[in-house]
């Protein structure tokens, strides 16, 4: 498959974005003519910190360099919007291998509804394999400094979001 002239589609919660996504989301943007970052506007199984808007507006603040890419809200079946926006593939970033056997699932799944939209897996990279939107809430919530895992914009909304612990 040619990236050129395609669109990927760099699917999540985003609850908050970290340096792992958006390396995903800049190595994604080098591949593909352009990226649409989709926001789950809810989620049947995740109770988030951030509403759904606040949730784009960090996205988007976090990728106003790349000029490449946009971020849209969906609610609904991932390969409907991939379908709204054109995607030809949805990218997902992977850190371990339980990621692995998930996201297999899910393109399995999504391949099923759309054999025409291709999954592709990105490995994260070593620096942030570790790190997880969870993990990053959890250790703001104990106070922890998390400005090495996400941006200085996302770090503040994280502090005025848990108060003064954060």
């Amino acid at each position: 498959m040619s990236t050129a002239g395609r669109i990927a589609l760099c699917p999540g919660t985003y609850d908050p974005v970290t340096y792992g996504h958006l390396d995903i989301v800049e190595r994604a943007s080098h591949l593909f003519a352009a990226v649409v970052v989709a926001v789950a506007d809810g989620s049947n199984t995740k109770q988030t910190l951030f509403t759904a808007d606040e949730r784009r507006t960090l996205v988007r603040t976090s990728v106003e360099h790349l000029g490449n890419v946009e971020v849209t809200g969906f609610t609904g079946l991932l390969t409907t919007h991939a379908r709204e926006v054109g995607a030809a593939a949805i990218v997902k970033g992977v850190r371990t291998a339980a990621d692995f056997d998930y996201e297999g699932q899910m393109a399995a799944f999504n391949r099923h509804l759309a054999d025409d939209i291709e999954t592709l897996f990105l490995p994260a990279s070593p620096e942030w394999a570790f790190l997880s939107s969870s993990g990053v809430r959890e250790a703001a919530a104990w106070g922890a400094d998390v400005s090495g895992w996400v941006p200085a914009h996302v770090a503040q909304a994280l502090h005025d979001r848990l108060g003064p612990t954060a």
